[in-house]
């Protein structure tokens, strides 16, 4: 689905910046074209800002009928956001695909508004302006609207959740409404790939804390519980690598034996070395050390017992981008920072 293929795209993208030559060679450039037109350069600088993006897929949510007619209503669940996740922006997508309309081959133009459906008073409700853009009649691709203030405010107040009314008219023409189906924009027999969706960017907690609540999804329950003395950390089991001189070392992580393989979609699991080895004297270049860990270790050598070594630990980490579920409906995207070690070095 749209929602989806979205995530999926940012997180080819992400993994092309790890590897630019092994991802490019599997991937066409016809899908590197459309991914120019899907992931716009305001999503490059969302994407490296913020480390969660959430899509929402449109739903069917009756609401009290509003005055207009030959627009469109979208309502989006946004019930399953955590509450530690700070919203910084908001897109609407919607495609336009010109051989659904009708003016296809004219040289019209458009203006396609979106609303938030407003409660008026208690009785009844109306439409508010929120985002605004321009079209042509033969445009075909992605439309983006900022809804950074509707999802912000359904996020603090859920009930007033009534969901978008889009509007289109022809240029200076805004008192009289068109059929959206006429110019090719939510078609009713648009596949899947082409649904609307809604996209927030968030900072989000850290890996403590969204690991901890996966744990708790009911979906793991139905995980085998293993006793304790048969569980195995690959993050400190292993052999002693203590006789050595402070280097990386390299360490797998398989996301099934954490058991985290229930939520998470890609990948299946990811290098994240470690640093192992002796900080001795003399702290030779490729011991990456600081000036402080000179000085002590020259300290060390006059007083062993009251100053130990410098440590052996990581000079340098780098992200891991990961796709995971947020419920059985929801895909979701995050960038974990501090995950892959890239250097080590005495300090």
């Amino acid at each position: 689905k749209s929602a989806p293929q979205y995530l999926l795209d940012v997180y080819h993208r992400l993994k092309e910046e790890e590897n630019d030559d092994l991802i490019a060679s599997v991937r066409s450039k016809r899908d590197l074209q459309e991914e120019e037109n899907f992931i716009t350069d305001l999503d490059k600088k969302a994407i490296e800002q913020n480390d969660i993006i959430m899509t929402f897929l449109n739903k069917n949510h009756h609401v009290d009928e509003v005055r207009h007619e030959h627009g469109r209503r979208l309502w989006f669940d946004v019930a399953d956001v955590p509450n530690d996740n700070y919203l910084t922006m908001a897109e609407l997508r919607m495609y336009q695909n010109p051989m659904h309309g009708k003016w296809v081959t004219t040289d019209k133009k458009f203006t396609l508004t979106v609303y938030t459906i407003i409660k008026h008073n208690g009785h009844g409700r109306h439409l508010q302006p929120l985002s605004q853009l321009n079209t042509t009649a033969d445009y075909q691709g992605w439309l983006e609207f900022n809804v950074t203030e509707a999802l912000d405010t359904w996020l603090l107040r859920p009930k007033e959740n009534s969901g978008f009314y889009i509007g289109a008219h022809e240029i200076n023409k805004p008192e009289r409404e068109i059929k959206l189906d006429d110019i090719g924009l939510i078609h009713s027999k648009s596949e899947d790939e082409y649904q609307p969706f809604m996209i927030g960017f968030f900072k989000g907690p850290d890996l403590i804390k969204s690991t901890q609540r996966h744990s708790r999804r009911k979906r793991n329950v139905h995980s085998r519980r293993r006793k304790k003395s048969d569980m195995v950390n690959p993050l400190f089991d292993g052999p002693s690598d203590s006789i050595r001189s402070c280097q990386m070392q390299t360490l797998y992580i398989n996301f099934r034996d954490l058991g985290w393989h229930d939520w998470i979609i890609a990948p299946d699991g990811y290098g994240a070395f470690y640093c192992s080895g002796e900080c001795n004297f003399p702290l030779n270049a490729h011991m990456n050390a600081t000036n402080h860990a000179i000085v002590q270790t020259l300290v060390h050598l006059l007083e062993p017992k009251k100053v130990p070594k410098p440590c052996c630990a990581p000079t340098r980490l780098g992200a891991l981008p990961v796709l995971y579920h947020l419920n059985e409906e929801n895909v979701n995207l995050k960038k974990y920072k501090n995950m892959i070690v890239k250097s080590c070095g005495c300090h």
